[in-house]
């Protein structure tokens, strides 16, 4: 069995390095030596949080590899990119292309990890635009949402990729062979919604895709897509509105259950029943989705990732880097191209 090399990104997201330290080695845990992680980032805190974890050095299958700038959240991400060489994301992804790992995984700066990504790995032939997804639950199961805020003011040909690369990804990672792929709209009618969505239905009703139409905002829960497809801006609204959901409604169940004795002996009967649920929406089980269209697998997260989130996300990269997904995109996208 093939032995992978996971680069993690140590400065990235709002609580590192603690919760990056905490995450891999959880992963590491989990795994059982079944892929080493290289976490990048300032060289004497990462150590000095391992040693608050553990106790001692550094545990077999983690090496720690200096970068001494960190580019935080409020940065102009290509700006900071040009000032700050010498940035955790920016030497991890360079290691990525060197070939000296298998996947790079950071909760930091989106922006600066999807900018980086697209400058240092390169984007894949075909792709116009990389794209992020995110996982969303549904009555059935989980539909992916492409893109989640990678790209704003998406054109319908960067659409119609979003479709492709994302129906890849649902049907590697979660095993469905033909995945259905909506498009986010208004109504389900083709002649819905503005002149970009119009012509990105007649481009994906013209392809080979599994594409069912339009779909409304109601329909995303409901699981009638597995792949939901939209411009970045909308797509990041929805996202946010989705991670509010179970907060709010936890918060609500609170206020009803301690209004009387009945009520919170009520909650105690349906609480395992409850914590299953909620399992469902809560973004630290899917971890973090990779930059579709790029020439590797690099990985962002949510930059509130806890350390059961950084260890979800690697493991995903790791799965992402074993199917190969950047390489099945670029061969899908070449048929496609062939075909036309």
């Amino acid at each position: 069995m093939q032995r992978y090399r996971m680069i993690v990104d140590a400065m990235g997201g709002d609580q590192a390095p603690r919760v990056v330290v905490e995450g891999s080695l959880l992963a590491l845990r989990e795994v059982r030596q079944r892929f080493d992680i290289v976490l990048v980032g300032r060289k004497e805190a990462v150590e000095e949080e391992i040693r608050s974890i553990s106790g001692g050095p550094p545990p077999p299958g983690i090496t720690i590899v200096d970068a001494p700038q960190v580019i935080e959240m409020n940065d102009a991400p290509t700006a900071a990119l040009r000032a700050k060489k010498g940035s955790s994301i920016a030497v991890g992804l360079e290691m990525l292309k060197q070939g000296k790992g298998s996947a790079f995984v950071s909760a930091g700066n989106t922006g600066a990890v999807l900018a980086a990504s697209t400058l240092i790995l390169g984007k894949l032939p075909g792709v116009s635009r990389p794209t992020i997804g995110a996982f969303l639950p549904t009555e059935t199961g989980v539909c992916l949402l492409v893109d989640a805020g990678a790209n704003v003011d998406s054109k319908p040909r960067h659409l119609f990729e979003f479709a492709v690369m994302g129906s890849i990804y649902f049907a590697e990672m979660i095993g469905v062979k033909k995945p259905r792929v909506g498009l986010l709209s208004i109504g389900e009618e083709s002649i819905k919604g503005d002149e970009r969505t119009q012509q990105a239905h007649k481009l994906l009703t013209e392809s080979n895709l599994n594409f069912i139409g339009n779909i409304e905002g109601r329909d995303i829960l409901l699981g009638k897509s597995d792949v939901i497809v939209c411009d970045g801006f909308v797509g990041n609204v929805v996202l946010k509105f989705a991670e509010s959901v179970l907060t709010v409604v936890k918060d609500r169940i609170k206020q009803v259950a301690f209004r009387n004795l009945f009520h919170k002996a009520s909650l105690a009967l349906a609480y395992g029943a409850l914590r299953m649920a909620f399992r469902s929406f809560d973004y630290q089980e899917y971890g973090g989705v990779p930059l579709l269209g790029v020439k590797g697998v690099s990985v962002i997260g949510h930059g509130l990732s806890s350390p059961k989130a950084i260890k979800n996300m690697i493991l995903k990269a790791e799965e992402a880097a074993e199917k190969k997904i950047p390489e099945r995109i670029q061969s899908a996208l070449a048929e496609l191209l062939t075909s036309k």
